[in-house]
């Protein structure tokens, strides 16, 4: 219950900062709306007695008061319903931009590596639009039904103190409700990672992209298959727990009935003894219809609530989350130019979920204006160790030092705003071609000249001339005017916007050619090292490449040869080789394969 006062509570604040005279109005005819029905049930007693007794004045005016009331009850909720529409409206959209910078706007990326993370993510997407309109009639509603409720209690106390217990006997219903609730919330939960994998599957079926590789290996029957099960688990789970919450609901509703059918011949006994009058006999009716009505209300409202409460719950989670992954307060301002170089110093580091070391005691000093080749085998920790020096994640243990000075005392998006970087899994951008590149330097994203310069640096001017008008083509499949390129021109691109900034303190190409063949990788990165010698000798930047191919690194002042997480030779490549270790070995062997 403290959930679901709490989030209420975050609701009404977001509202009332949203738009305060929607909320106030909303909230006026909601209680109004509420009100009229308890109000009118006096009314309608007054207004037999009166009528049973032959007087006219006062059983006229106990029927304006019934009409007006009634009005009341049908006109109030309606106008009430445009604003908190309205509210629902821009509640949303402040929640998901909320939820983009939460889960975008973070300074690392460790929660994207969480299970749990990914599951309360899922949820969200589906159960976000409920902070909506849908949320507000439901907080809305809570406010109105306490008030129906409290002016029922009153009524009924002063016809019999022992009908106050049939306010009381809506508990069980209202308890069993938030019961139910929970355990559908909880079947939600579960449901989760199937119903991920079930979307992941249907995106693959769907994509054009996997089209060709589907057919080729006689996938479709098999996916389809396997994501019919996934969606299969999903809703059985969710089924299982619905069937549950019906029995419990269906138990409160029971529970309450029972009372409902006691308090009612209470009522009529006083009557048949002649202490009680038609009128009043009317008004418990009434009341007793009405509080039926107030319980599967409230259940109804409950239910909205426990999501709505959920929901905020998990806004909460992912905030706190992020907010647990905040770098402590620098203290340093990153330097203009690197003097001395990066140092790593017995660095290990543990994606979060798990207890398996992805990087183990490295050790590495990385020069000032020097270019560093990272080499070795899939898994081997290459791009683990990129990440780290991009500050993507805190070393798990050890320490990262740039000019002798812990990476933590400098601001994060500081060094961020220092770094050039073209990774492998790069975006593809739905922009115009120049913004596509231009992203890449948001200060000169407007320059034609500028995005020209970092394309040529980047070998990549030739995807311009299939592009009808030039850098201002419409890229993608999005837009009905968008080109579509393919992957080899939108990693050319993506090398175009790691070209932008032309005095970074650290350069990073992590495979970003895997669309283009060894020969034009090669001569990229030697056109790149050039480069990048170029910009040490201005700034110091150090120039990071990882690549598979060992012949494009040779060109390195320093290969290190990573493996199972560790550092296990580095050198030049004539040291490397002088020494014939692993580097000399896997160096042969990719070579005896080209020739």
């Amino acid at each position: 219950m403290i959930e679901v006062v709490r989030g209420g509570w975050e609701l009404f604040v977001i509202a009332w900062q949203e738009s305060r005279y929607r909320l106030v109005l909303a909230v006026v005819l909601m209680i109004a709306q509420a009100s009229a029905m308890p109000l009118a049930a006096p009314a309608l007693a007054a207004l037999t007695d009166s009528a049973l007794a032959g007087d006219v004045r006062g059983a006229t005016v106990a029927a304006v008061l019934v009409v007006v009331a009634v009005i009341a009850a049908l006109t109030a909720g309606h106008f009430a319903h445009i604003f908190y529409f309205e509210l629902g409206d821009r509640a949303v959209p402040r929640l998901e931009r909320e939820l983009i910078e939460m889960t975008n706007g973070s300074a690392g990326l460790e929660h994207h590596e969480r299970p749990e993370y990914a599951d309360k993510l899922q949820v969200l997407r589906q159960e976000l639009h409920r902070a909506g309109w849908g949320s507000m009639e439901g907080l809305l509603n809570s406010l109105g039904l306490l008030v129906a409720i409290s002016i029922t209690a009153v009524l009924l106390a002063r016809l019999n103190p022992l009908l106050l217990l049939l306010p009381l006997a809506a508990v069980p219903p209202l308890l069993l409700g938030r019961r139910a609730e929970s355990i559908v919330n909880g079947a939600r939960e579960r449901s989760a990672p199937p119903s991920r994998h079930a979307k992941h599957l249907f995106g693959l079926v769907a994509s054009a992209a996997s089209a060709k590789e589907l057919r080729v290996s006689g996938l479709e029957s098999e996916l389809r298959a396997r994501q019919r099960r996934a969606w299969d688990d999903a809703s059985e789970e969710l089924w299982r727990g619905e069937r549950r919450a019906v029995v419990l609901r269906t138990g409160g509703e029971l529970f309450f009935a029972v009372a409902y059918v006691l308090g009612t011949l209470l009522v009529l006994r006083d009557a048949v003894a002649g202490r009680r009058g038609v009128g009043d006999v009317l008004l418990v009716l009434t009341l007793a219809s009405q509080v039926n009505q107030q319980v599967t209300s409230s259940v109804a409202t409950l239910q909205e609530m426990q999501r709505t409460g959920r929901v905020m719950g998990n806004l909460r989670w992912v905030r706190a989350l992020v907010a647990s992954q905040a770098p402590p307060p620098p203290d340093r301002d990153v330097p203009r130019l690197i003097r001395d170089g990066v140092e790593l110093r017995g660095v290990s580091f543990t994606y979060p979920g798990t207890d398996r070391p992805v990087i183990a005691d490295v050790d590495l000093a990385l020069p000032a204006g020097g270019t560093v080749a990272f080499v070795g085998e899939n898994g081997a920790g290459k791009t683990t160790l990129v990440k780290l020096l991009c500050r993507f994640y805190p070393v798990t243990t050890g320490t990262v030092t740039l000019d002798g000075t812990d990476f933590t005392r400098f601001p994060v998006d500081e060094w961020r705003a220092r770094i050039a970087t073209g990774f492998q899994d790069f975006a593809r951008f739905e922009l115009l071609a120049r913004e596509n590149v231009g992203v890449g330097g948001l200060a000169e994203i407007e320059s034609a000249d500028a995005v020209h310069d970092a394309l040529r640096r980047a070998r990549a001017e030739d995807v311009l001339d299939r592009l009808e008008d030039g850098i201002e083509t419409q890229l993608g499949k999005t837009y009905a005017d968008g080109v579509e390129l393919s992957g080899g021109q939108w990693q050319k691109l993506a090398l175009g916007r790691a070209m932008m900034r032309r005095d970074p303190l650290l350069l990073v190409l992590d495979e970003p050619t895997s669309a283009l063949d060894a020969q034009a990788e090669h001569r990229l990165f030697e056109r790149y090292a050039a480069g990048a010698r170029e910009v040490g000798r201005r700034t110091g930047a150090i120039t990071l490449l990882v690549s598979h191919r060992f012949s494009t690194v040779r060109m390195a002042d320093l290969i290190v040869v990573v493996a199972g997480g560790r550092v296990r030779e580095q050198g030049s490549h004539d040291e490397l080789m002088a020494a014939n270790g692993l580097y000399a070995e896997l160096y042969t062997m990719q070579a005896a394969a080209y020739a």
